[in-house]
């Protein structure tokens, strides 16, 4: 599950030592989530104490920086997400916002914007869906028909 992580690590010239290996396996359980740095960091300290704050959030800016997970900024603090696509590196989500399940959406929109944006020159952007999934929707169907 992690191997595909670890050549990616390899090939950017990243030692793979027994703290990164059990932070891919602890990411790697979040494809289809968010998780807060702050409990990344909390499970990286109950397996090895005397990890620093700063050692995690160093390595997992490291793993954004060559596409081993995705990050997103949120009103309560950051969150990370295990890359669920290592072959498309570019691709958005729609995430429920009711149990904050992630899907991957294949469309890019960007090309939509491309003639009020002449003459521009894009460096990035993001784009992500907001909503409730099949499973929350049923859910919340089967609380109404109550």
């Amino acid at each position: 599950m992690i191997n595909e992580a670890i050549r990616l690590l390899q090939s950017h010239h990243y030692r793979i030592t027994k703290q990164r290996r059990s932070l891919l396996e602890y990411l790697s359980g979040f494809k289809d989530q968010y998780v807060s740095i702050t409990q990344v960091t909390e499970h990286m300290k109950e397996l090895y104490p005397g990890m620093s704050y700063n050692t995690v959030y160093r390595n997992l800016k490291d793993f954004s920086e060559i596409g081993i997970i995705e990050t997103k900024t949120r009103p309560s603090g950051s969150c990370v997400k295990y890359q669920c696509d290592f072959g498309n590196l570019h691709h958005h989500h729609f995430i429920c916002q009711a149990c904050g399940k992630v899907q991957e959406v294949e469309l890019c929109p960007v090309t939509l914007f491309d003639d009020q944006l002449a003459g521009c020159t894009l460096t990035g952007h993001r784009f992500e869906l907001y909503g409730l999934c099949p499973e929350c929707t049923q859910k919340r169907k089967n609380f109404t028909d109550i």
